[in-house]
């Protein structure tokens, strides 16, 4: 299984005059698509059919994969994250039910912004800034190098790269400038939106551990009991379907 380097949501010059199609050129063409090629090289040899590239992070932190493969393959999800994070005529702030959360958590939209820059601009080096949904409640944050949320199960709805590539062709060493812009002119608020709408569902990982945990209730004592009731009270074909289920699914917990 090889990964492909996923295109931008938008033209090089799409983001102009906040970024140009120079930086997005060399940063999505070059930098992004480094990290990819990394992954699938590291790859190769390992029988990794059907999973995800954030399944891959996960299994590279737990250690079901190799260590090594957590920079290239986080780096690859922040990068993707990031072009859609952004979009032509974007910024300026969100509504609905993220901008009542972004009110409750935060005090107002001025303050998550001056959070989310600090963020940012404090982040010593290269990393990101991110606005997270952390049980429940939203967060803004940093993280170093390729480090990402996903790591400690925080489900990210916002990135910004501040790695100097981002920005350097455009604001050289004004990272607060660039933040600025980030946040005023480029940050695709729909795109967020429905991720918070999501609250972390639908990821890969996610569905993965939902689906062990429904494998692992198949096999207890208390699936066995309810299968059994649930067929006294259905007619004779039903029962049978359902206990043949019931069986099949204990069966693979078994194997």
């Amino acid at each position: 299984m090889a990964f492909e380097l996923p295109d931008l949501p938008y033209k090089y010059d799409a983001l102009e005059p906040h970024m140009s199609a120079d930086t997005l050129r060399f940063h999505h063409d070059k930098h992004h698509k480094g990290y990819v090629d990394a992954v699938n090289k590291q790859l190769a040899d390992l029988d990794t059919t059907g999973l995800s590239l954030d399944e891959v992070i996960q299994r590279s932190v737990d250690g079901g994969l190799p260590g090594a493969l957590f920079n290239p393959a986080a780096q690859a999800w922040n990068h993707d994250l990031f072009w859609k994070c952004m979009t032509p005529k974007g910024g300026g702030k969100p509504d609905g039910e993220l901008a009542r959360q972004i009110d409750e958590d935060f005090g107002g939209f001025e303050q998550f912004a001056t959070a989310f820059k600090n963020a940012a601009t404090g982040q010593f080096g290269s990393g990101w800034a991110w606005l997270v949904l952390d049980n429940g409640h939203l967060k803004v944050t940093s993280t170093a190098n390729a480090d990402l949320p996903l790591r400690t199960g925080q489900h990210a709805l916002l990135t910004c790269d501040v790695w100097e590539h981002a920005y350097y062709l455009d604001y050289q060493n004004e990272r607060g400038k660039f933040v600025d812009v980030f946040l005023d002119k480029l940050v695709n608020w729909a795109f967020v939106a429905e991720r918070f709408a999501m609250q972390g569902e639908g990821g890969h990982v996610a569905a993965r551990k939902y689906q062990e945990s429904q494998e692992a209730f198949a096999g207890t004592e208390a699936a066995e009991k309810g299968a059994k009731e649930a067929a006294a009270a259905l007619d004779s074909d039903e029962a049978k379907e359902l206990e043949a289920a019931r069986r099949a699914s204990a069966k693979k917990k078994a194997s």
